[in-house]
Parts: structure tokens; C-alpha cells; sequence
């Protein structure tokens, strides 16, 4: 259930609406079966991947990354927050939007504070597409007396836009960008208002976000704010999951429609949040700050704001901010004070008045002077970790390694071009495009080789194993970085 996903970035562009395109993810888990025999083959520490060779097959249709989230009415009380959004094209023409396709999905995140108390409880309410039922009703949410909700919106396609129901948007101070230029991925309801009530909270220590601690690797814990994380565009998106069923529809991750609906799968969405939370909090020994889910009841869960709250207070200098150059503040390619002001303030970030207080060279400076050694530091801690996305990465490790690349490069920051220096980290790909091992600062570094056939070790990959009663022998092909698997009874590949 706590698969991970996070996209590669690719450079933003001009258009409508649209400052910035991001090379999405394909993480599909198809690709981890189906080499000819019916079988499913777990690589130890996420090294290598099957990747079947398909012939004969036909390109498929583009698929429509502008979608909008229609915010029903009253989006702050608990019915609001109960009544699930809808998903639908922005533009039809383009094709249809579905909640159900991991490229197209949306997720919403929601918190609420009590100023009383200064206890914070989350809510994740639901996505479906515009006039599909949900698989199981949305549990409607307790709300403290006079708590203060917001909600943020994460999205695996390229452009999200917010419509609302009647007043529904002005009646939850909904930000998706400013005026003609949206964010893309993120957008936010009523956040500044949340931020200010727990910065308050703490103040007056009636809230007090949990240190970060100390990693296996004897440094502090990262959080959204360290340079050892951030990649071109930080804070975005958030940590929310929905359960998708055969025919589509959508339900809360929660025990109870996890029972009800075995067959149903997971559906996350890729962000810096879900990134830490539950990749490298993991392989790092860390532990990520939850708070109730009012949604399952005796449950606690991670959240976008959560981290930020967390890395407020105790992220050392230098501390991650979002910079100028981040492709979903800039408008037409150039920096935008007011954009970059407006995504601040729906992660809880302080306004700048001058850009030169938000320089992306300075940050470039500090990517590059704590990042590529962090990297190299925790590389036996992430090379045996699985990537989040397989399509990318064969380990955590080379995840992190090629995401680093995207944002210092001419795609992402063009830190190279900012700083006039070479990129210190590069991959090995395999002929299919994923990273298997990587070179920082001149060492090189790669992810184990061992597979794990149905619970059996094969060391190396080559060895034998049964699968499906017969005994089959397993190669790798260094060149490919694929597997070979051969079963004598069909002599099949």
C-alpha cells in the first residue's frame, strides 16, 4: 500500500494557462511481469526490472494532462469536505479525464486546526470523475467547533485548474495560480489562514512539531526544506492515496474500504511529501511527523502541511525555499513576485518583496554544496531501497541520482549554466532509459544485482528457481540490465 511515485521534470514551456510541462512518470506495474511465463519476480533492494520486450504493439493515444477539479459548495465544513470532488477535461477536445488513470489523477488533502488547542487532524476527501458514484460514501469528518480548515491539491497530470460550485472557490479563498497563469500540479484553499493559526499554536506552545532527529547516516533527518531533497519544484503536491477498483471507481484509503474492496489498488501521487514520508524517512531510519485521519478513525497519516510545519521550525540553515526559477512561479520563462508570493503562502512560506531574496543561483550554490555529498553519503542506505518509479530508476538510489540531474540541468534550474559548472552526477541508463548506476563527484556507485523469485535469493540474478512448478533458470544481461528467464518445459524466454 505505500508505494511511492514521484515524476522526473522536464522544462517548462509557454502557453495558456500553462507555465510549466513536466515529463511524467509511467509507473505501471505491468512492467514488473510478464516475461512470457506467468510469473511475478520481486528484485531484492528494487535493483533490476523486468522489462518485457513487446513487439507488434501500437502507440497509444496521448493522454490529456490538463484536467480541471470541480470544488463542490461550503468546501470548508465537514459535508464539504465529505462530498467528493469531480474530475473533468478542461479542454474535451483533448480526450476525457479520469481519476482512475494514474497519469491523469488528482488528489486533495485537507487539515484542520483548533486554535484552542492547537491540535492539528487531517482529512483526505475523495476524486472521482464528474458524475461517477464513489466506491464506498466518503466518511463525512469531525470537526473541532471553531477549527480552521484548508485543503491543498496535488495532481499526476501537467496543468490542474479549480472550478467552483456557486461561490464554492471564493468561499474557500481557492488559489491555483494568478490571474492566466496557473501553478500546474498544486493549488491550495484557505492555507495562509492554517499557517497563521499554527504558527500561532507554536508560539504559544500549544503546538510543537516533533524534531527531526538523527538518520542512520549520523546526519539530522531531511525534511521538505533541506537541499539534500528538493528538487526544481519543491513543497509540491501531497501525500494523500485513494483506492481504485476494477471498474474504476474511487474510495478512501482507509481500513474499512480496504477490507470491503480487496481487489481494489492504490492510487498516490507523486510529491517531495510522499517522497520523504515514505522513501527515505525509510531507508534513512527517520520517522515522518502524522496526526489523526479523521477519515479512519485511530489512524494517523502524513501530510504536506505537517512537513512544512516541521521544517519551519527546525530545518538548519541553509534552509529550502521556493526560489524565482522554479518553473511553476515563473510566467512566460521569467519570474513573477506575485506568483512566487501566492505559492508561498499556500505552503507556508515567507513573501519576499525583491526577487534577490529568493535567487536561484543562491539556491543552485546550495544544491549543489549539499546534495551530490548527501547522495554519495546514503547511497548504502537507498541503493537497496526500490525506486519509486521503476520506469525511471532501478533503486531509490538512482532515483534520487537522476532526479538530481533533472533539476540541475538545463530542464530543471540550469544550475549548470547559473553556477558555469559541470553537473557532478550522471547515470548509466539501460537502452530503455533507466537509471542502474550513477557517478558522483568521479565515484561511481551501483545497485545490487540479487532477486528474490517467490521468496527464494538468487544471487546475482543468475541461478534457478521454480515458477509455477517448474524449474526455470534465471541470467542477466549486463548490457540490457534485463532479466532472462527460461523454463525448459516450453523452452520460452
Amino acid at each position: 500500500m505505500q508505494s511511492l511515485l514521484k515524476e522526473v521534470s522536464r522544462p517548462a514551456t509557454t502557453g495558456l494557462g500553462s507555465e510549466r510541462r513536466r515529463r511524467r512518470r509511467r509507473f505501471s506495474p505491468l512492467m514488473l511481469l510478464g516475461v512470457l511465463v506467468p510469473l511475478v519476480l520481486a528484485l531484492a533492494g528494487g535493483a533490476l526490472y523486468l522489462i518485457p520486450q513487446l513487439t507488434g504493439s501500437h502507440a497509444a493515444a496521448p493522454v490529456n494532462t490538463d484536467c480541471t477539479l470541480i470544488v463542490p459548495p461550503h468546501p470548508l465544513t465537514a459535508r464539504g469536505l465529505a462530498t467528493p470532488y469531480q474530475l473533468v477535461a478542461t479542454d474535451p477536445a483533448r480526450g476525457p479525464c479520469h481519476e482512475a488513470n494514474p497519469d491523469q489523477a488528482a488528489f486533495v488533502q485537507a487539515a484542520v486546526i483548533d486554535p484552542a488547542t492547537g491540535q492539528i487532524a487531517i482529512y483526505n476527501p475523495l476524486v472521482v470523475d464528474q458524475g461517477q458514484k464513489p466506491a464506498l460514501a466518503p466518511v463525512v469528518p469531525r470537526l473541532p467547533a471553531k477549527g480552521i480548515v484548508a485543503i491543498w491539491f496535488g495532481f499526476n497530470g501537467e496543468n490542474l485548474t479549480l472550478r467552483g460550485v456557486g461561490h464554492s472557490l471564493a468561499e474557500g479563498h481557492c488559489v491555483n495560480g494568478i490571474r492566466g497563469s496557473l501553478f500546474g500540479q498544486f493549488a491550495y484553499c484557505n492555507a495562509p489562514a492554517f499557517f497563521a493559526a499554527a504558527n500561532q499554536a507554536i508560539r504559544a506552545g500549544k503546538l510543537k512539531p516533533p524534531p527531526l532527529g538523527q538518520a542512520r547516516d549520523g546526519l539530522p533527518c531531511p525534511s521538505v526544506r533541506d537541499f539534500s531533497l528538493v528538487d526544481q519544484d519543491q513543497s509540491d503536491n501531497v501525500t494523500t492515496a485513494y483506492l481504485v477498483t476494477k471498474n474504476g471507481r474511487i474510495a478512501q484509503m482507509t481500513r474499512h474500504a480496504i477490507a470491503v474492496l480487496q481487489q481494489a489498488q492504490p492510487q498516490v501521487n507523486g510529491s517531495d511529501n510522499r517522497l520523504l514520508a515514505i522513501g527515505l524517512d525509510g531507508a534513512l531510519g527517520c520517522k515522518p511527523w502524522m496526526a489523526p485521519d479523521l477519515a479512519d478513525p485511530g489512524q494517523m497519516t502524513t501530510a504536506l502541511p505537517l512537513n512544512e510545519l516541521q521544517a519551519a521550525v527546525w530545518q538548519r540553515a541553509p534552509v529550502a525555499l521556493v526560489p524565482n526559477g522554479d518553473p511553476m512561479v515563473t510566467v512566460d520563462g521569467r519570474p513573477n513576485l506575485a506568483k512566487l508570493n501566492a505559492y508561498r503562502a499556500g505552503v507556508g512560506q515567507p513573501q519576499v518583496r525583491d526577487q534577490l531574496f529568493a535567487s536561484t543561483t543562491l539556491y543552485c550554490a546550495n544544491l549543489l554544496a549539499i546534495a551530490p555529498l548527501r547522495l554519495l553519503v546514503d547511497a548504502p542506505l537507498t541503493k537497496t531501497r526500490p525506486s519509486p518509479d521503476p520506469a525511471a530508476a532501478n533503486s531509490l538510489f538512482t532515483f534520487l541520482a537522476q532526479r538530481f540531474i533533472t533539476t540541475f540541468e538545463a530542464d530543471g534550474l540550469n544550475c549548470t549554466r547559473r553556477l558555469h559548472v559541470p553537473d557532478p552526477v550522471q547515470v548509466q541508463r539501460t537502452p530503455q532509459g533507466v537509471a542502474i548506476a550513477a557517478t558522483i563527484n568521479g565515484e561511481v556507485v551501483k545497485t545490487p544485482l540479487d532477486c528474490n523469485v517467490n521468496g527464494t535469493l538468487v544471487v546475482g540474478c543468475n541461478g534457478t528457481a521454480t515458477l509455477n512448478g517448474q524449474t526455470c533458470s534465471l541470467m542477466t544481461d549486463r548490457r540490457t540490465q534485463q532479466i532472462v528467464v527460461t523454463c525448459p518445459a516450453n523452452n520460452r524466454q
